[in-house]
């Protein structure tokens, strides 16, 4: 049986740094090697990818929103449920993990605006990999402030208090 990496052994070999939204991360791949594309918003890489882990210590993705599309795809570890809330505050939820016999996905697709929170359903960690298209960038995020998500969407007020740490 081939040995099972830990948190630690995975944070560093990948070199991965803590994120702001939670968990840790590390740009993997950003498209330097055609033009940057034009966005309402500045210019942007066409494509670039991040490995992404959540870990006992640092279990939860904070409520945050993309302009960008993003794909995600699971890696090695425990399960990771996400929450998502569409601009129209229809709930969804995904657990991406190991075994989709369980109906867990492997990939998943999250559209730009729509929030999104994730947690770790087990006690050791989950790793991913997510593809964002335009390329990310700070500018096109927001983190979600507890008071301004709730006037939004009141129906959801539990969870974004679960997932919001103002």
């Amino acid at each position: 049986m081939p040995h099972q990496p830990s948190a630690e052994e995975l944070i560093a070999t990948l070199q991965l740094e803590q994120h702001v939204e939670g968990g840790y991360f590390k740009r993997t791949f950003q498209a330097d090697n055609r033009a940057k594309m034009q966005t309402e918003h500045g210019q942007r890489f066409t494509l670039t990818s991040i490995h992404y882990l959540l870990t006992a210590q640092s279990p939860v993705g904070h409520w945050h929103l993309n302009r960008s599309d993003i794909i995600h795809f699971f890696h090695l570890g425990d399960p990771i449920d996400y929450f998502l809330i569409a601009p129209d505050g229809t709930l969804s939820t995904v657990t991406l993990g190991p075994n989709p016999l369980l109906g867990h996905q492997l990939q998943m697709t999250v559209t730009g605006g729509t929030w999104k929170a994730s947690r770790l359903t087990g006690s050791n960690y989950g790793l991913i990999s997510e593809a964002v298209a335009p390329g990310f960038d700070y500018k096109d995020m927001t983190l979600g402030k507890r008071d301004e998500l709730t006037q939004q969407f009141p129906q959801h007020k539990a969870l974004i208090e679960t997932f919001t740490r103002d």
